[in-house]
């Protein structure tokens, strides 16, 4: 059905194709440590004969060119070359791209090293990848999501589920921090789990994305508050000439992004979205249907040559509801019984959030200063009643949240006797409210957590960096301090107690070959759920046990192989170790095994006592794409371990092992693509049930659904899974408009992987739950395998005008 709509489409856009199309590419070149325009630079188009020189104020354009995908080198003598890979030119408007070149200190007779085209950084020589807009767009399986797209790269795991968790190096998922040109975006998913990351789907619209710079150790100083991963994403600007747009129909979503000038000094991108992913999910038979709609903006406004203003908006409003019609017309047993389960436990979701901010920068003769302002907000409500039935007596879990921050950042860089400097301030105003009513097993029998919680508190850092180049730029040293404090307890006003030192060394032996290393000490501030737990008497309690900072000391070592422009080979080791991580008293487990589900984790008393590791070893071997093929291979292996209320390392939920990423995709004549996602992933832990305690009438009338034997922590693990993405895609150019239409299957063999199974309870032929007749205080209760996955194809199409 979807292969033959996708083949009329395609009819359909062939008889209006118009040949001979071109457009062009546009830009300026300046120079990176003291923002001055290089005149007579040379930029040109690899494998063409297309190119320009820039003029007096750096600005250049290449006409002519017909629309496709392009890689642009710029160099000029005294500089270090510089080449942007995959830029998309259509017909309806030319594309800008903008060039920094670094000074070359060498003498023009040596061995020339041009600047990575990878990305690597004084700041971070290793641990560090850049994925580009148009890999983002063509990935196999992403479906436009970012947050899918960047599982292909070396130690980044994933859940078995309909979710986006982002597990790097064996870290929890809320270890990550996420950045919009330099904002802070507390999360890049619907459906957050509050305390967490991760949901179902993408908040931001790719179409916006330039590039995402990703970080999976080696954190410059400028950047707080992450242990596992920091993602800059770095938008477009609106087109500074014409008003253009782009329309989108997906598999999930429905959308339109529009693009212009706003008088001659500012630009902006503007886009909308509204999803139908509840259709999607009914009519797969999942028994939940979410709902969302998101919003994003950007304004770039040029005030003169040396001072700029970006502003940035980003918001999404999320509905989470039940599909109690799921097993209508459905005759197996165990699908009924698995959906049954899951409608039993699964809350009822609404959600909203936005984040607002603007970034003032001015430029000097030797660097630039640079203020960053923003506001963030999120609110949270669940509610679930036994049986799904709405009435006071049913319910057991009313839940309403909000985490608001302001925020302000400070900072100055600047470039000066071979130095490269950093150094800034930063300061917010966080506010969090908790309401919240919940029936819960305690300590083997049930409970009312009742309470309502408001805190206020303020947030202080400082930084600073410094890299210098040495031996004519063979040999890169980087070291960096930062500290974090706060007002919510004596335990955290001390900055010397968050002293975070960092420092990098990269040595390039041959223009093909380098070592890099990294170490360095970071924090990050416990969630909202467990600073502002209250207990019944409305004391903080997590406040009282002195909950502190979470600590990881990380090393990095690596060797990079750069065979041509256009390809790398790195391999990696690294080793994490963790220390006063939250310790929840309820289960006696670490906060830092949640985090995977839907819901809120970390609203329970803790204690800062937990520790961890994760350690491992990265492969990766990248093709750019050049004149028509390119490929990935990653592959991960790591043991990621907490200790256990005896003291014992354990494997923690994000242990699964083994990585493997084979991503291979070929372009075509007359803009055909096709690209194929190999990914395996290794079986993750989890943690068997206890029968007796759930079989309980007490306790399974409250919880619906297994509790698990926490003095078995993560004993058992599932099997590995394996899927297998493809992904075509086809584009027309017309005179002023264009088309691009994909098909993209997700796990094209089927794969079914296995979870941990449901513990569900026996019922009549009424519903009711069956008694245990050797223990009337008890239900019978019985497994339900747990299969995940399912043959998903979908097609979309994009038209921009």
């Amino acid at each position: 059905m979807l292969l033959r709509l996708f083949t009329i489409i395609s009819i359909l856009a062939t008889t209006f194709y118009a040949v001979g199309q071109t457009s062009g590419i546009k830009g300026r070149v300046i120079n990176i440590k003291t923002n001055e325009p290089i005149a007579y630079a040379n930029v040109f188009v690899a494998n063409t004969t297309s190119g320009a020189l820039t003029d007096t104020n750096g600005y250049y354009v290449i006409n002519t060119i017909p629309p496709g995908i392009y890689t642009l080198t710029c160099s000029f003598i005294g500089f270090k070359s510089n080449t942007i890979f995959e830029i998309q030119v259509t017909s309806v408007k030319y594309t800008t791209v903008d060039f920094e070149l670094d000074e070359d200190s060498r003498l023009l007779d040596e061995i020339q090293i041009v600047a990575s085209p990878f990305n690597k950084t004084e700041e971070s020589p290793l641990s560090i990848r850049t994925i580009g807009s148009t890999e983002i767009f063509r990935s196999p399986g992403g479906n436009r999501d970012i947050s899918k797209v960047i599982q292909i790269l070396p130690g980044i795991g994933s859940t078995v589920s309909f979710r986006n968790d982002i597990i790097v190096r064996g870290g929890a998922p809320n270890e990550n921090r996420f950045f919009i040109d330099g904002i802070e975006v507390p999360n890049i998913n619907h459906f957050a789990t509050q305390g967490s990351s991760g949901g179902p789907v993408g908040l931001i619209n790719v179409n916006f994305i330039q590039q995402v710079d990703f970080y999976s150790g080696a954190f410059p100083a400028n950047r707080g508050n992450g242990l596992s991963s920091i993602a800059e994403f770095k938008l477009k600007k609106g087109n500074d000439e014409k008003l253009t747009g782009t329309a989108m129909l997906g598999s999930s979503d429905i959308g339109v992004t529009l693009d212009g000038p706003i008088g001659k000094k500012s630009s902006f991108i503007f886009s909308a979205r509204r999803s139908y992913l509840q259709l999607l999910f009914k009519a797969i038979g999942l028994p939940f249907l979410p709902t969302y709609n998101d919003f994003q903006l950007k304004q770039s406004i040029q005030l003169n040559q040396k001072s700029s203003i970006t502003i940035i908006g980003l918001g999404a409003i999320d509905d989470f509801k039940l599909n109690k019609s799921v097993n209508d017309g459905i005759n197996d047993s165990t699908t009924i019984d698995r959906n049954n389960y899951i409608l039993g436990y699964l809350p009822v979701n609404t959600q909203w959030n936005y984040t607002i901010g603007a970034v003032y920068k001015i430029l000097s003769q030797h660097g630039y200063l640079t203020f960053v302002v923003s506001r963030n907000h999120l609110d949270n409500t669940a509610k679930k009643f036994v049986d799904n039935l709405e009435v006071p007596e049913n319910k057991v879990l009313d839940y309403n949240s909000s985490e608001i921050e302001n925020k302000i950042r400070i900072e100055n860089t600047s470039y000066t006797g071979g130095w490269k400097l950093n150094a800034g301030i930063g300061y917010e105003n966080a506010r969090y409210t908790n309401s919240t009513f919940r029936k819960i097993e305690y300590q083997g029998r049930p409970i009312i957590n009742n309470f309502n919680s408001t805190l206020a508190f303020q947030k202080f850092s400082a930084f600073a960096q410094a890299s210098h180049k040495y031996f004519d730029d063979r040999l890169v040293l980087s070291a960096g301090v930062r500290t974090d404090f706060n007002s919510y307890s004596p335990e955290m006003t001390n900055p010397i107690k968050q002293l975070s030192p960092r420092l990098s060394i990269s040595y390039t032996f041959t223009p093909k070959w380098s070592v890099n290393f990294n170490t360095g000490r970071y924090y990050q501030l416990p969630a909202y759920t467990v600073m502002g737990y209250r207990d019944s008497s409305t004391t903080l309690i997590n406040k009282e046990n002195k909950i502190r900072y979470v600590q990881s000391d990380q090393m990095a070592l690596g060797i990079e192989y750069d065979r041509d422009t256009y390809s790398k080979i790195t391999l990696e080791g690294f080793y994490k170790n963790y220390a006063h991580y939250p310790f929840l008293l309820k289960d006696s487990i670490s906060l830092a095994n949640l985090g995977g589900d839907f819901g809120v984790i970390g609203n329970e008393e803790a204690i800062s006592m937990s520790e961890g590791r994760s350690y491992g070893i990265e492969f990766l071997a990248q093709q750019k794409l050049s004149s028509s093929i390119y490929g990935l291979i990653s592959y991960t292996f790591f043991k990621s371990e907490f200790r256990d209320k005896t003291g014992k390392y354990r494997p923690s939920s994000w242990d699964n092992r083994h990585i493997l990423n084979l991503v291979v995709g070929k372009r075509f004549s007359k803009n055909w693509e096709v690209g194929m996602k190999f990914r395996l992933l290794g079986g993750s832990p989890y943690t068997p049930y206890d029968l007796a305690l759930s079989s309980k009438k007490e306790i399974w009338d409250i919880t619906n659904q297994g509790v698990s034997d926490w003095s078995r922590l993560n004993e058992n693990r599932n099997p590995l899974t394996h899927t297998l993405d493809v992904r075509v895609d086809k584009k027309w150019f017309f005179k002023k408009w264009s088309v691009n239409v994909y098909l993209d299957v997700q796990n094209l063999y089927n794969f079914q992987a296995e979870g941990q199974p449901y513990l569900n309870v026996s019922r009549d032929s009424l519903g009711n739950p069956i008694t245990n007749v050797t223990d009337p205080s008890s239900y019978n209760t019985y497994l339900i395998k747990n299969t995940i996955g399912t043959l998903l194809p979908s097609i979309g199409i994009m038209v921009e005008f």
